[in-house]
């Protein structure tokens, strides 16, 4: 299992919900955090509280639909003078939910896809020559398990693209220790999610981290974090190693 104790760790979407949780997580385990959300303010709570783990942690903004925003995002990164080790692309929006949807506006697919496609890719595209030059990287993109759902059609879409991306990627690093896969929360009640959701956030731990801690050089994979709920870290890691295979 991979010990993250002093590494670099850039979470996407860290003020609220899934992104807060993984945050105080991967704090937990000694990884220093680079923080985004799309205001400093929002991500002062945990900030704090990372910081209070004993942590080295900062804060980045930017509105990912704006593409100008992600890109002075990463040079603001870029500037501090660290290795990104890990990427957690954790941010995501769900535009609306058409229940007349032949209706369905032109502008929830731009805006889904530059927000849960185009910008995670922007700082997968950043970050991952480096990490190929290191010899080490993890990235891990979070997807979503929504189908046969058209009221949802720009959010399914955008993150079936990201599934694309991140799977045709991880070819290209498959067998090194720069491993790119998948992870997917489960329906939780979050801001996303919503109230009527059946899953409590933190059931998504530690499945929603367990794609930084496999240590075996596959990528690609889709780890469903409500298969490792109530599991220790190790069990987890175990069973992602162990029953989830790459599709290579």
């Amino acid at each position: 299992m991979l010990n993250v104790n002093g590494k670099y760790a850039l979470i996407t979407g860290a003020a609220r919900g899934i992104g807060y949780l993984s945050a105080k997580f991967m704090a937990e385990k000694g990884c220093n955090l680079i923080l985004h959300s799309r205001k400093l303010e929002h991500t002062e709570k945990v900030l704090a509280e990372v910081r209070a783990m004993g942590v080295k942690a900062c804060a980045v903004e930017a509105e990912l639909s704006d593409l100008g925003a992600v890109e002075r995002m990463l040079k603001e990164i870029d500037a501090l003078g660290v290795n990104v080790d890990i990427v957690m692309n954790n941010a995501g929006m769900q535009i609306a939910y058409r229940t007349d949807y032949f209706k369905t506006p032109v502008s929830d697919y731009t805006e889904s896809f530059k927000i849960n496609t185009i910008a995670p890719a922007m700082i997968m595209y950043h970050f991952l020559p480096k990490m190929i030059e290191n010899g080490f990287g993890r990235i891990l993109n979070t997807t979503s398990g929504i189908r046969l759902e058209p009221q949802q059609a720009g959010y399914s879409a955008s993150k079936a693209a990201l599934d694309k991306i991140t799977i045709d990627l991880g070819s290209t690093v498959e067998g090194t220790d720069v491993m790119i896969n998948l992870t997917d929360p489960g329906w939780c009640r979050t801001d996303l999610g919503g109230p009527h959701a059946p899953n409590a956030p933190e059931s998504a731990i530690p499945g929603i981290c367990v794609g930084v801690f496999v240590d075996d050089k596959h990528s690609g994979r889709y780890l469903n974090a409500p298969y490792f709920t109530g599991m220790t870290l190790e069990e987890a890691v175990a069973k992602a190693e162990c029953e989830f295979k790459s599709p290579y």
